[in-house]
C-alpha cells in the first residue's frame, strides 16, 4: 500500500517541470533594481490639492445637509402619523394663504 502512495506522489512531482535557472536569474535581477521614475508622470501640485479639498468639502456639506433634511422630514412625518393614529383631525400644519 505504501508503494502505491509513493508512486502517486512521484507522479505529481514529475508533472511540473523544474524552473530553468535563466528564469530565476532574470527574476532576481529585476527585483534588485528599483524602477526609475519616468519624466512624463503627473506631479500633483498644491493648487490641485486645494481644488480637490474644496470639492470634497462641498460634497461633504451636500451629504450632511441632505442627511439633516431627511432626518427632519422623517421626524415631521412621524409626528403626523402619531397624530393621525390617535384620531386627531387637524394634524397637518396650517398652510397660510398669500397676502393679496
Amino acid at each position: 500500500m505504501l508503494g502505491a502512495a509513493r508512486d502517486c506522489i512521484t507522479l505529481r512531482r514529475s508533472r511540473n517541470p523544474p524552473i530553468p535557472p535563466v528564469a530565476i536569474a532574470r527574476y532576481d535581477q529585476t527585483m534588485d533594481e528599483p524602477e526609475a521614475p519616468k519624466g512624463d508622470k503627473y506631479v500633483e501640485t498644491a493648487r490641485d490639492r486645494r481644488i480637490a479639498n474644496a470639492l470634497l468639502l462641498f460634497f461633504l456639506i451636500v451629504v450632511v445637509g441632505g442627511g439633516i433634511w431627511l432626518a427632519n422630514a422623517m421626524f415631521e412625518q412621524r409626528q403626523l402619523d402619531d397624530c393621525l393614529a390617535q384620531g386627531g383631525r387637524n394634524c397637518a400644519p396650517a398652510i397660510e394663504a398669500p397676502a393679496r
